[in-house]
């Protein structure tokens, strides 16, 4: 248990991240780092640091993908949550409290008193800052905070109550297209009749538009790239100097997506000592940390439908940059 020490209120923490977890992470690092094209999983930006820096990436002009989602929350969460009574609100991916704030505004007090928000990320401290938060707003919301890893404890994260489940901030777009469809189908096999998946989307559009959002003038992208180098750092014992790579972002038209790649400025050796590996880098060898997908509104009824989810709502901003679906089980 956690305690608030302005308002004496505690809220649970589970954490899912055991031993087996910490083996199966040095397994990833080492098959992603020794393949053809060198990867690490984007999921390793976010830790403490990592948080703070994707915070500031979404208070940047260029990054329009949080303002235009904030809006659209801001001006349709009623209309969102009017289906959800009391039950649980599962936010996958949390991170910041900001949107969540926004529905539990749209829910009112004498909702919120009859739910409990369980907010999962990967990073404890981003969990832990944002129910910090939340129970100071909100001390009639009970709030049980969940350290685990969505691609691959999905099965574990499981409620009883009527539900309503959060997937924000497009990070469905962080996924090739078979871990989508298959994410979205063990989604809809837990769902039950009444649940409602809240799934954002960011959409195609000018490439110029994209390039800048991944390439702030700020550096501050280039940072939170970077970071997964230290990430890999301390899970592995490594010795990355983040100096001997550049951030790059690029748009891949032929998959549609951006994508973000680490490139070494000169020849370099790195030791990950836990893993008893060394790893060679070419000058201008790349290693691919993400990709984030944009999508048509053609292919998303694809994809949903694929995955067993009908559409119940569709909530764009005036120039169908970003959507956000209300989604039921079939």
């Amino acid at each position: 248990m956690d305690n608030n020490e302005s308002h004496d209120v505690e809220f649970e923490i589970i954490n899912h991240l055991d031993n087996s977890y910490k083996r199966d992470v040095k397994a990833e690092i080492r098959e992603g780092l020794t393949g053809r094209q060198k990867n690490i999983n984007c999921k390793y930006f976010y830790d403490s640091r990592g948080s703070q820096l994707f915070e500031e990436i979404c208070t940047l002009p260029e990054y329009y993908l949080t303002r235009l989602e904030l809006s659209i929350l801001q001006s349709r969460a009623s209309d969102m949550v009017k289906f959800f009574d009391a039950g649980d609100l599962l936010e996958l991916g949390s991170g910041s409290c900001k949107k969540i704030q926004i529905l539990l505004d749209g829910l009112g007090g004498k909702r919120r008193g009859k739910s409990t928000y369980l907010p999962v990320d990967i990073s404890e401290s981003a969990v832990i800052d944002s129910s910090r938060q939340l129970t100071n707003l909100y001390p009639e919301l009970k709030i049980t905070a969940i350290v685990a890893d969505i691609t691959r404890q999905m099965d574990i994260i499981t409620t009883d109550r009527p539900s309503a489940l959060l997937f924000l901030g497009s990070t469905i777009g962080n996924f090739s297209a078979s871990e989508r469809l298959e994410f979205l189908k063990g989604v809809a096999k837990s769902m039950k009749p009444h649940d409602r998946l809240i799934l954002a989307f960011d959409m195609v559009k000018d490439i110029d538009l994209l390039h800048a959002a991944y390439n702030d003038t700020k550096g501050v992208t280039a940072e939170f790239n970077k970071n997964a180098l230290l990430v890999v750092n301390r899970e592995a014992d490594g010795d990355f100097d983040p100096a001997n790579f550049e951030h790059i972002a690029f748009f891949n038209e032929g998959h549609c997506r951006i994508e973000m790649h680490l490139k070494a400025l000169k020849p370099c050796l790195v030791k990950l000592k836990s893993l008893d590996v060394e790893i060679s880098f070419d000058q201008g060898e790349t290693i691919h940390t993400e990709n984030s997908h944009k999508f048509t509104t053609l292919g998303i009824e694809r994809l949903v439908g694929e995955a067993g989810l009908n559409i119940e709502q569709i909530y764009t901003d005036e120039d169908n940059w970003f959507s956000i679906l209300e989604l039921s089980a079939v």
